[in-house]
C-alpha cells in the first residue's frame, strides 16, 4: 500500500521522508522526523507508535541498527511491519516483516533507504535509491525527485490516493510538513505544493525564532 524514503542531507544535517500510498492521509501514520535524531517509516500494516520509540532509541545513543533490533526483538506482531530508519550519523536500517503484503522491496544508498509493499514492481525502491542519490538541490527538491521516481518505476500496484513529505532541521517541530490526504494525483500536488512552501520555509523558521528578525508579513500595516 506504500512505497517510501528516507534521508539524511549530509550538508545540513536535515532528515527527510517522502511517503504514498492508496490509503488516505499516509503520512499523518507513518512519516516519523526528528531534529538532530534521524527518521523513520513505520508502513505496511502500520503501527504509529513505533515511530517515536525508534527515535527515542536513537535520541539515547543507538545507531539505526541498534534501535531496529532493541525495537522488533521479541516484539508482537512485527512480522506485520515494515520499518525503515536512519540516525544522526546517516546510518540506515530496514525491517520487512514476513506478513509484509504483496510485493515488497527495500534498498539502502548514501544517506537513503527506500522501502515499499503491494508494489507495481518489487524494483521501486532501488528507483527511489538512485535518483535520491542523482538529484542536486534541496533535501526536499531530492525527496520530491526520488518519489516522483518511485511513481515513474510503477509505485503501487494500485492507484495512489495520498502523499506526504515531512522535513526536520534544527527545531522540535518539522521545517516541512506537507501532505495530500486523498486526491487522483497527491504526488503531482505535492510537488505543487513543495513548490509554493519551499521559497517561504526558512522565513516561517525565522518567525517562530526571532519575529523582529523575520522578513516582511506582507500584510496592512507591516513595516
Amino acid at each position: 500500500m506504500t512505497f517510501s524514503l528516507i534521508a539524511r542531507c549530509a550538508r545540513t544535517g536535515q532528515f527527510g521522508m517522502v511517503i504514498a500510498s492508496s490509503s488516505p492521509a499516509v503520512a499523518a501514520r507513518c512519516a516519523h522526523v526528528r531534529a538532530g535524531v534521524g527518521a523513520v517509516a513505520s508502513q505496511n500494516v502500520t503501527d504509529p507508535g513505533l515511530g517515536p520509540l525508534l527515535l527515542d532509541q536513537m535520541q539515547a545513543g543507538l545507531s539505526a541498527p541498534d534501535a531496529l533490533a532493541q525495537v522488533t526483538a521479541g516484539r508482537a506482531h512485527i512480522d506485520y511491519r515494515q520499518l525503515l530508519v536512519i540516525d544522526a550519523q546517516g546510518r540506515t536500517a530496514v525491517h520487512s516483516g514476513k506478513q509484509v503484503l504483496g510485493v515488497w522491496g527495500e534498498a539502502a544508498g548514501m544517506e537513503c533507504a527506500a522501502g515499499g509493499n503491494l508494489l507495481a514492481d518489487d524494483a521501486v525502491p532501488a528507483a527511489m535509491v538512485a535518483a535520491f542519490e542523482s538529484a542536486s538541490g534541496a533535501l526536499g527538491d531530492r525527496l520530491m525527485a526520488s518519489l516522483e521516481a518511485g511513481l515513474a518505476a510503477g509505485g503501487e500496484a494500485g492507484p495512489v490516493h495520498s502523499a506526504g513529505l515531512t522535513l526536520a532541521d534544527r527545531l522540535a517541530w518539522p521545517l516541512a510538513d506537507l501532505r495530500i490526504d486523498w486526491a487522483d494525483d497527491p504526488i503531482g500536488m505535492l510537488r505543487a505544493a513543495w513548490e509554493v512552501y519551499h521559497p517561504q520555509m526558512q522565513a516561517y523558521a525565522q518567525r517562530a525564532t526571532d519575529p523582529s528578525a523575520a522578513p516582511s508579513y506582507g500584510v496592512p500595516g507591516d513595516e
